[in-house]
């Protein structure tokens, strides 16, 4: 958990700097948008072989090494605002944001191949709700801390607090104590073994139903890439507001993912998660359409908790389904599912934007949701009609 909670923070509060660094040199959706390519075409050339890897090198390891590397994007970032020269280099701010997709593509299969190692199968519900908690609390946390920290402090102290906040990451894995598979006997071909992985995934209804519903709506319907533009340019506030607005999904996540913890859903799985996600839909057209900072604010929170039911009935889902041995491979790819909707999320908002104009690009998104969910409600049966107990 310490693990988990170091590495988001490292992440979201360069994330939530670099955006405002370049929104406040640009005044520009679109330059917000490429943020999101920037990172995800690195992470999906990446992400395969680092699932290969954490499957047949020592976990802890190459989860530090990837912490350091986390490290290393906010300590670019510092130096390109530290220095005169290279203070407006936008091609040099993507440069680090895509070192930072490289080393993040490890991150998630490290994880979850760990945590499937401290725990004992029939805690996997609650456990994966706890670690949502956990993952939650770094998304509020992170923002916040990076909006506080870029208000009151400048960009500089926001990247040099990211930086230190990845070396601690790196050194709770070297210090957790849990054993780890021996390697497999023999060595699969690199690209024999991700076709494995893809063969097993694609295989599976559920786990492939729900990890495409939840990357197609927040691919489509999601709004958090956009809002430093909505803060500054359409709520009219700072960078103090950004950071904790940019927090409040997650607020509505931990909520969400406690009383799940303390009762585990395990009956109608599948309906709830189309609820939910219909929410999510809904919640991004509302706050799209909301003038007021305390509404748009209850809207994200909303916006969170069906968020968070998708995570982690997914998360729960991808443990109870997949085989120890094959567990950095599906990770891997499960990771790119969630990528592709963050990060590309965040480039199709930033072009919508620029086609239709903010507000009609989002609301355009919240309804594309709500026909993503019809659509995996008609072609994945076996998801719609989850009970979670049929797969202990």
């Amino acid at each position: 958990m310490a693990y988990r909670v170091t590495t988001l923070l490292c992440y979201q509060i360069a994330a939530v700097t670099v955006g405002w660094h370049i929104y406040e040199l640009t005044r520009s959706p679109f330059a917000l948008g490429m943020i999101g390519l920037a990172e995800v075409l690195p992470f999906f050339v990446v992400a395969p072989f680092a699932g290969y890897l954490v499957d047949h090198l020592p976990r802890r390891k190459l989860g530090a090494i990837a912490c350091l590397g986390l490290a290393a994007t906010p300590l670019l970032l510092w130096l390109v605002a530290r220095t005169p020269s290279l203070h407006s280099n936008l091609a040099l701010m993507y440069v680090a944001v895509g070192l930072n997709g490289v080393v993040r593509s490890f991150l998630g299969p490290v994880y979850n191949a760990l945590f499937a190692r401290v725990l004992p199968r029939e805690q996997f519900v609650r456990g994966a709700s706890l670690g949502s908690v956990v993952f939650q609390a770094g998304l509020v946390l992170g923002p916040a801390l990076g909006g506080a920290l870029t208000g009151w402090g400048g960009v500089q102290v926001a990247y040099l607090v990211s930086f230190v906040l990845g070396v601690i990451a790196a050194i709770s894995l070297f210090t957790l104590a849990v054993s780890e598979p021996p390697p497999p006997p023999q060595r699969e071909p690199v690209f024999a073994s991700i076709r494995e992985g893809l063969r097993f995934v694609f295989s599976q209804q559920v786990m492939l139903g729900a990890m495409a519903l939840d990357m197609f709506s927040v691919l489509l319907g999601g709004a958090i890439s956009m809002l430093p533009a909505f803060i500054k340019d359409i709520l009219h506030a700072g960078p103090e507001a950004f950071g904790v607005m940019r927090g409040l999904p997650a607020v509505g996540s931990i909520a969400v993912a406690l009383w799940l913890a303390r009762r585990p859903l395990e009956r109608h799985a599948g309906r709830v998660l189309m609820f939910a996600v219909a929410g999510f839909g809904l919640a991004t057209i509302a706050f799209a359409l909301s003038r007021n900072l305390w509404l748009s604010g209850a809207l994200l929170v909303l916006y969170g908790m069906c968020d968070g039911v998708s995570v982690v009935l997914r998360s729960t889902i991808l443990q109870l389904v997949t085989p120890d041995e094959m567990r950095g491979r599906v990770s891997s790819i499960n990771s790119i599912f969630i990528s592709s909707s963050n990060e590309l999320g965040a480039f199709y908002d930033g072009t919508m934007a620029r086609l239709l104009g903010l507000v009609p690009a989002i609301v355009t998104g919240g309804c594309v949701t709500l026909a993503v969910v019809a659509t995996t409600a008609w072609r994945a049966p076996k998801l719609r009609r989850l009970d979670l107990r049929d797969l202990h």
